[in-house]
């Protein structure tokens, strides 16, 4: 297995790996969006034939500029859009991997404070990843936040 950061030709195998995961899908313009805006944010887990096995589409949140010249009010954080392993994959330290390249990434590259994510309630398992593992902390339910009317914990994640 190898973690390496995305390029612009695994956006296909990335929609691919979603596709077949995943209830929230994403247009390839979206994808490429993250890619030439967050270069260094998203990254891919490939197996030994080079076939894309997971993926993580992370970027920034915009924070915007006082019009006063004070600083924003709130610290530069990244996001974590999207992150998902074949299941064929799972149970290989692949998804925290994925999540450990780019929560380094919007620590040292962007200067990010913290990482935010959304996660399905019924998503045990990663729900156990995010807590348990990384370390995350549920900040608030977000209601009906999934098209199909599924709340989400909205989780978060300190870097300092």
């Amino acid at each position: 297995m190898n973690i390496r950061a995305a390029k612009i030709e695994d956006l296909q195998g990335m929609q691919a790996c979603n596709l077949h995961n995943l209830p929230e899908n994403y247009t390839m313009k979206y994808y490429l969006y993250h890619a030439m805006t967050w270069p260094s944010l998203s990254y891919v887990a490939e197996d030994h034939k080079g076939r894309i096995v997971g993926y993580i589409l992370a970027k920034m949140e915009e924070t915007e500029e006082p019009q006063d010249g004070s600083p924003p009010a709130e610290p530069p954080h990244g996001h974590v859009t999207s992150i998902s392993v074949l299941r064929s994959y799972r149970r290989l330290g692949l998804a925290k991997k994925l999540m450990l390249q780019s929560q380094e990434a919007m620590a040292t590259k962007y200067n990010a404070a913290y990482v935010s994510l959304h996660v399905r309630k019924s998503n045990r398992a990663a729900l156990s990843l995010y807590r348990d593992t990384l370390g995350f902390t549920v900040k608030s339910i977000e209601e009906k936040y999934y098209a199909d009317g599924e709340d989400a914990y909205a989780m978060h994640l300190s870097f300092k």
